[in-house]
């Protein structure tokens, strides 16, 4: 089979007629195996309420042979009452499937080794007593009432023929399904394409692909062309090594290009901001579906052109997967977006007044500053002559930390009245963020969307950067401060974004009672 005998056809948008396709989530097994990660009971019961929201068909929670810890967790999430089939992975042992029915699962990812390197040198047995192993594990969970999906380790790299004997076993003695795993993100799509094509005319077959060589979502393809229907992943790729396929590209990918639905796509920006944000891995920003810039627009020719149609320079609509698109200013900014900007923080310019402001903000990112909303409202008040009332400013500011709980307390002018508060927090910028919102109280109920620092100079000194996203209502503004007092920074930059913020809000604002 040549790639171009593969993906002959590809270009018609369509798999095989009827295609389905189902998803099952590794992220609270594999994805734990990232390095670092290391998710607690009830982090893992939010992430699999989050994948059930999204309708992913099953959830891969744990491996219960892993310790009395990981199992309490995996009796957690089997005990949600999720529409979502909960698995545990196994190995090829009978204990391991009696830990998997100790925590109430639904079904078990029978792990048994099929490469030479792993039936041999890894499991120490040979291929027949091999192949009767597993047949015995499979007719012992299905008496239990287990779906059971059996994963052949290293299949990829295992011969045919055997894989098609260890596998077509599994299926004679009752497995629900059989699995080609690339274990090591060694195949290119032509052996992906081959081995799934000989699998699937035995039974039901899914594929788990790994992205070492960046092929994973091409082999998902492949595997798909192949015949295979279930697809296991994670939420943004993660996992060891270089990670999974990220299932929520290819959910948009067989949407998008195939017209096939997965899941409910609208809920992929929140879980993969969940997933994030419990994980400690952060996204990068050019990732495809959830990355901060895959729905951004600087460039003047592309903001120009996507205000004048949506679709101009999108594939789809951000909406899908729920994003909203974003325009954002910088050197590339051109007339059109900068003045969409204003208009959406109700500022009017003339002609010469809008050319001055963009002249401006192109001069800021010549400078390699990114230009924030507060930056582009500054400088259309210097342009206009217009001097802003502020309604909230930073009078003082004292925060500790050293040997107790962190505190801090602020002194604020609001509205030209003086108001003081304090706070306790995780840390002394924690502790000062909540002084501010005591000292605002119900006008301080906006959202904090991002926060990222930066230093900007080396020494124990250093200057840091501090840049804070933050929304109230459909209104958000980007706010940086910089300072040598990391919490002086981020207090600044909180309170100029709240003062942009309350802008728009009724002339006083009151006080917490």
């Amino acid at each position: 089979m040549t790639s171009q005998d593969l993906f002959q056809g590809a270009d018609s948008g369509s798999l095989a007629p009827g295609t389905t396709v189902q998803l099952l989530d590794t992220t609270l097994r594999d994805g734990e195996q990232a390095p670092g990660v290391s998710l607690t009971p009830d982090e893992k019961a939010e992430i699999a309420r989050g994948l059930d929201r999204a309708e992913f068909g099953f959830i891969e929670a744990g491996s219960a042979c892993t310790g009395q810890g990981e199992r309490e967790t995996i009796r957690k999430v089997a005990s949600l009452d999720l529409d979502a089939t909960v698995t545990s992975f196994a190995r090829g042992l009978e204990r391991d499937i009696d830990l998997a029915l100790d925590c109430g699962v639904d079904g078990v990812n029978l792990v048994v080794p099929a490469s030479d390197r792993h039936v041999q040198d890894k499991v120490g047995t040979t291929p027949a007593e091999n192949v009767a192993n597993t047949k015995s594990l499979v007719e012992y969970a299905k008496d239990h009432g287990l779906w059971v999906e059996v994963i052949g380790e290293d299949g990829s790299r295992a011969d045919l023929d055997y894989l098609e004997e260890l596998l077509g076993g599994a299926l004679d003695a009752g497995a629900d399904r059989i699995c080609y795993a690339d274990t090591v993100g060694h195949a290119g799509p032509e052996t992906t394409y081959r081995y799934v094509s000989r699998l699937a005319d035995l039974g039901p077959v899914s594929t788990h692909t790994h992205d070492d060589l960046g092929l994973a979502m091409t082999n998902v393809y492949a595997s798909l062309r192949a015949g295979a229907d279930l697809v296991h992943g994670t939420v943004n790729g993660i996992g060891e090594r270089a990670g999974n396929v990220a299932l929520e590209e290819v959910a948009i990918a067989l949407q998008h290009c195939y017209g096939v639905e997965s899941c409910k796509l609208d809920e992929l920006y929140d879980l993969a901001q969940l997933v994030a944000r419990t994980t400690g891995v952060p996204l990068a920003p050019n990732k495809a579906v959830v990355g901060e810039n895959a729905f951004t627009h600087e460039s003047g020719i592309h903001t120009d052109g996507t205000l004048k149609d949506d679709a101009m320079y999108e594939p789809y609509d951000p909406a899908t997967v729920g994003r909203e698109r974003r325009l954002v200013l910088g050197k590339h900014a051109g007339r059109a977006g900068v003045k969409a900007a204003l208009d959406e923080h109700g500022v009017e310019v003339d002609d010469d007044e809008l050319s001055a402001v963009v002249e401006r903000v192109k001069r800021l990112g010549d400078r390699g500053k990114r230009v924030t909303d507060a930056d582009l409202l500054a400088i259309a008040e210097d342009v206009q002559g217009r001097e802003r009332d502020r309604r909230v400013e930073l009078v003082g500011l004292t925060a500790a930390s050293g040997g107790g709980t962190p505190t801090a307390s602020v002194r604020l002018e609001v509205d030209g009245e003086e108001r003081v508060a304090s706070g306790t927090g995780s840390g002394p910028v924690d502790a000062a963020v909540s002084a501010v919102r005591s000292a605002l109280g119900a006008s301080a109920d906006a959202q904090l969307d991002s926060y990222h620092v930066d230093a900007i100079t080396g020494g124990t000194d250093a200057v840091v950067t501090v840049e804070v996203e933050m929304s109230r209502g459909d209104r958000s503004v980007t706010v940086a401060a910089s300072d040598a007092d990391i919490t002086r920074a981020s207090v600044e930059a909180m309170i100029e974004a709240l003062d942009r913020l309350l802008a728009t809000a009724p002339e006083h604002v009151p006080a917490d009672d």
